[in-house]
Parts: structure tokens; sequence; C-alpha cells
């Protein structure tokens, strides 16, 4: 009789330059999300500080390195600042739909504007509309991609799409995949806050604790702004603990080596 679980294969991928820190490597353990279980495997690792890419759930395992720090927001005790407050007045009018994780021509071309914009020379620069439909559609567990318009015209036209976040829905809150929003329009300054802050206020309504951001890297000035957003919660050695910019020091990569079954790739 097959067993209804079973231990995920982890893997190791090669030393790679590291895209936040100039002069280090970086390198990741991921393990493949499939199966009636992904689900389940994608929320236990994702508290222990994975993160998920298409089908896979990854997180840093670098030699020597610590920098990354898996960070996630305490919903229920956010508290706008001043300037938060003024953005989330400023974007009040926006039309948010949580949308079928399904890819389409608009969405590709905000992102191709965004990324020509922020990041020119990353790794996603050279994405295809086949690559953005497998990211975005290509999810083994509950995702939806939440839409940014502008108000409905007059007429009943569809206002502009201004941002997009594709979400993971998880038993303990939401975790931000990937964002991307306009950044050639001075008119909606602040997009990218104003879309965490949603999502700060969408997991209280639906009483779920937490928003899941990702990695804050020390010594990253791109990672800084979601130190912004308290009370922030850091993984750490003692487990999750608050984060106030002197974080306990973080957790240590899992020993793969001696998991049931490892590889390298």
């Amino acid at each position: 009789m097959t067993a209804p679980f079973r231990f995920p294969r982890f893997f190791v991928t090669s030393p790679a330059p590291c895209p936040y820190l100039p002069g280090r490597d970086e390198r990741k353990v991921f393990t493949e999300l499939s199966g009636d279980h992904a689900d389940e495997l994608n929320e236990a690792l994702s508290r222990i500080g994975f993160r998920r890419s298409q089908g896979v759930a990854y997180r840093p395992s670098c030699a020597g390195c610590s920098a990354c720090v898996s960070v996630r927001v305490v919903a229920g005790g956010f508290r706008p600042n001043g300037t938060q407050r003024k953005l989330l007045r400023r974007h009040a009018d926006l039309e948010v739909t949580a949308c079928q994780p399904w890819a389409t021509a608009e969405q590709f071309a905000l992102l191709r504007r965004y990324l020509g914009e922020r990041h020119p020379g990353g790794g996603m620069a050279a994405m295809d509309e086949s690559d953005y439909a497998d990211m975005v559609e290509l999810s083994p567990v509950q995702s939806v991609l939440v839409e940014y318009r502008e108000p409905t015209g007059p007429d009943g036209s569809r206002g502009r799409l201004v941002g997009c976040c594709l979400t993971d829905r998880q038993g303990d809150g939401l975790s931000m995949i990937y964002s991307f929003f306009e950044t050639q329009d001075d008119s909606r300054p602040g997009l990218g806050n104003f879309i965490i802050m949603d999502h700060i206020l969408r997991a209280r309504a639906a009483e779920l604790p937490y928003v899941y951001l990702g990695y804050w890297v020390k010594g990253s000035p791109r990672m800084a702004y979601k130190t912004r957003y308290q009370p922030l919660e850091a993984l750490t050695v003692r487990g999750w603990a608050p984060f106030t910019g002197d974080s306990p020091a973080p957790i240590a990569p899992p020993p793969v080596e001696t998991a049931i079954e490892a590889g390298e790739t």
C-alpha cells in the first residue's frame, strides 16, 4: 500500500553570483511541489523559510553567508504610519480583484515595463510571454493573481491595469510570490508599498495572521523596504521572533546533505 505522504527529495544548486550582495555567491536548496499534498508541503516548508517558484520550493543555502532572513508581517498588529496612510488614501480608488492565475497580454506588457525600469539586468529581463504564463499558471498550490486597476470608465470600459501580485493562500497567511506595477506614472507613486499594505489588510479581513514577504537581505538596500511594515517577524535559530533591525541570528541552512535523499544540480 502506498504511503499517503512521501518525504520530499532535496537538491542543491551549484554556486552562482549573488543578485543582492556583490562579490558573493548564492546557493539554493530546493524540492519539487507536486501531487495531492503539494499545498501541505508548501505550507510546512514556508514556515521554515522556503519560498515557492512555480513548481518548486527553495531557500538559500549559501556557504559562509546567512544574510537572507525570512520575514513576515503580523497582519493584526499592523498600524500604517502617516506616509502609509497617505498612500492608502491616494490609491483608494483602485479596483482590486483576486483573479484565477491566468496570464494575459496586458499583464505581460505591464511586467515588461516594470522590469525595464526596475530590473533591466536582472534574471527575468529575458522572460517572454510563455515564461510569464508558466510563472503564473503552473502553480501546484492555491494561488490567485491580484489585479489593481484604475476606476471603470463612465462608458463601462475597464480601467488601466497598474499593478499585479501573484499570491499564495496558506493556512496561516498570504505569501506574496511576485508583484509588479506601473513605475512610469508620477500620478501613481508608491504602488509597490500600496500592494503590500493591501495584502496586509486582506489577510486581516480573512482572519489570517501573517503576510509572508520573502527574504530581507542584510546589507542590501533593495530589500530594506520590507522593514517598513511593522510588526515584522524574522525566522531565527529560536523560531519566528520580532524583527527590530537588530534581529537575532538567522536560522542556519538545513542540513540537506543528511536528508533522506539529496542531490545536486
